[in-house]
């Protein structure tokens, strides 16, 4: 009788365990069949790919995702993980950390779609020696593991210094994220190094739409520490790195542009539209749009096009079309929906939003629901005048009044800067 003591608490914990794999089971095959009816398929970026082979099915990587419980992005199907949201997958990594038997890999593209992305090793150097790339620009999008890559950078170029007559240590290219850590880094390194930033503190982050959420995970900046910030806003994030600007005085040249960096010998002379700054090593930390893409339709150098939303607000009362299908054109659009645009209207050419995130589509599906926004899927615009545009959707010519157009088609990588340095840009196809 004495072993009862111990088998029935053990039973009820086993019964606990499997009740609970069941119930994981069956939600993990539900998202599953919505991401595939949704035509969700696609991950946004770097996202894990999980060996079946190697997966033992213990569910630590289900765990370790921080978007849970609020998206199931990895779940168990039949005991092995599965990216069961795509689309919903941001890639924090810690799946693979998480991951006991190192079945997880963490990759950009997938057989069916490929992403264009510069050549890099793992400690971040491009294939021209004393160049490296860090952030969104080498397809690290998520700002936390972009701060975290500057760091890694400035750490590597440490390590790496060469010995020679450069004036500087270090150029470093772009104030984002992943800049100003790497910036942060560098100053605490010691190292004679300089910023450049074509416009304002924050890079990317500045251009984002009033009061987006832009960080939802802590992050550890070089002399500051841990940054304990979760769901924050634009403007709270660009405030605390102003302050940290400030209380570390760290000097950072804005609104100045790289035009271009060559090599003499074994020195780096980068080129600006203020001067000239020779060094041993370059950090690229720019974003990967670029110059926008356009549209290529007759009207587009109309006024009202513009291809960033920074103030909502500014098309209360108006008639807007925004145009495309990631996280930007779907934020614009339900922004503008929320502001009080008269009517609005989201253009997309795929007949799903897969690069978008999760909170994003459920943003839009609320505005559509509440009447003050129309998605038009397989649609392209086909003319812009003064008071209307033209589309054709689903094969079908539509004509609507409008007064403003924003378009969100992404940008294009600036392959060639990139080229005139050396850097060779490869395409990944499900690869690390």
């Amino acid at each position: 009788m004495e072993y009862l003591v111990y088998i029935v608490p053990g039973l009820l914990i086993l019964g606990y365990y499997l009740l609970g794999r069941r119930k994981l089971h069956k939600v993990s095959v539900a998202t599953h069949a919505e991401s595939v009816e949704a035509g969700l398929t696609e991950p946004v970026s770097l996202h894990p790919l999980i060996d079946p082979a190697q997966c033992i099915g213990c569910g630590a990587c289900v765990s370790a995702c921080p978007e849970s419980p609020a998206h199931t992005v990895i779940g168990l199907i039949d005991g092995k993980a599965q990216l069961v949201s795509p689309t919903s997958c941001i890639c924090h990594g810690a799946c693979r950390a998480a991951c006991p038997v190192g079945a997880i890999e963490l990759v950009f593209g997938t057989a069916t779609r490929g992403v264009d992305l510069p050549r890099v090793t793992e400690t971040f150097e491009s294939n021209v020696p004393g160049v490296y790339i860090a952030g969104e620009l080498g397809g690290m999008g998520l700002i936390r593991n972009a701060v975290e890559q500057g760091r890694q950078a400035v750490d590597s170029i440490v390590k790496a210094r060469p010995r020679n007559q450069a004036p500087l240590d270090l150029v470093i290219v772009g104030a984002g994220p992943a800049g100003f850590s790497a910036s942060l880094a560098a100053k605490a390194a010691g190292l004679r190094y300089e910023t450049i930033e074509q416009e304002s503190l924050g890079g990317c982050v500045f251009q984002y739409p009033r009061g987006k959420i832009v960080m939802t995970q802590p992050a550890i900046l070089p002399i500051v520490g841990k940054v304990k910030m979760t769901l924050t806003s634009k403007e709270d994030l660009l405030a605390f790195w102003q302050d940290v600007e400030k209380r570390t005085g760290l000097t950072l040249r804005y609104q100045e542009r790289v035009e271009r960096v060559t090599r003499e010998n074994d020195v780096f002379v980068v080129q600006t539209s203020k001067g000239e700054y020779r060094t041993s090593s370059v950090l690229l930390s720019v974003g990967r749009r670029g110059t926008p893409r356009k549209l290529g339709v007759a009207g587009e150098d109309r006024a009202k096009v513009v291809y960033r939303l920074i103030e909502a607000e500014q098309y209360t009362g108006k008639r807007v079309l925004v145009v495309g299908g990631g996280d930007s054109a779907l934020e614009a659009a339900a922004s503008c929906a929320e502001a009080g645009a008269t009517s609005v209207t989201l253009s997309y050419r795929g007949d799903a939003f897969q690069r978008a995130k999760a909170r994003n589509r459920e943003r839009v599906a609320a505005a559509q629901k509440a009447g003050t926004l129309q998605v038009l899927l397989k649609s392209t615009v086909t003319e812009i005048f003064d008071d209307r545009v033209t589309l054709k959707a689903d094969g079908k010519p539509v004509s609507l009044p409008n007064d403003a157009v924003i378009v969100n088609a992404g940008g294009v990588l600036p392959n060639e800067f990139l080229k005139s340095i050396g850097i060779d840009v490869v395409t990944k196809w499900g690869e690390a």
